[in-house]
């Protein structure tokens, strides 16, 4: 069985929040229990793509758009679009740098993870988590 939700947010901090709350809430509704690691691990993939957009996005977007999909074999895909074209690359960072980490927890947590272009319509960033 397929189940998926997207819905579009305001292109604002407080949007992170509210991203990972309603996939959260999404994958609970599909049956994933509070103590179900691939939630854990849903939630935070969405909390770094969104961040992605709300910092890095283009300057006059104005939304950003979600997309949580289980499919059927358990696995679960997450998928962040934004007018923007400019991929997002793995970077080195110094030990002392507080940011530019999350691309690595993505590639961390996710079974593979890339770069979709939209055309002229921007980009989607997607990581599909595995089965449990």
């Amino acid at each position: 069985m397929l189940r998926r939700k997207v819905f579009r947010l305001p292109r604002h901090p407080a949007s992170v929040g509210l991203a990972r709350r309603r996939v959260r809430e999404h994958l609970a509704d599909w049956g994933h229990g509070p103590r179900d690691p691939a939630l854990d691990d849903a939630v935070l993939l969405v909390s770094e793509l969104a961040t992605n957009v709300v910092r890095h996005g283009p300057l006059l977007e104005r939304e950003f758009e979600v997309a949580v999909t289980a499919l059927a074999d358990g696995s679960c895909l997450i998928e962040v679009s934004d007018e923007g074209r400019l991929e997002p690359r793995l970077r080195v960072v110094g030990e002392w740098e507080e940011a530019g980490r999350g691309l690595r927890l993505v590639e961390t947590l996710a079974a593979a993870w890339g770069v979709w272009s939209r055309g002229r319509h921007g980009k989607t960033v997607w990581a599909l988590l595995a089965p449990p």
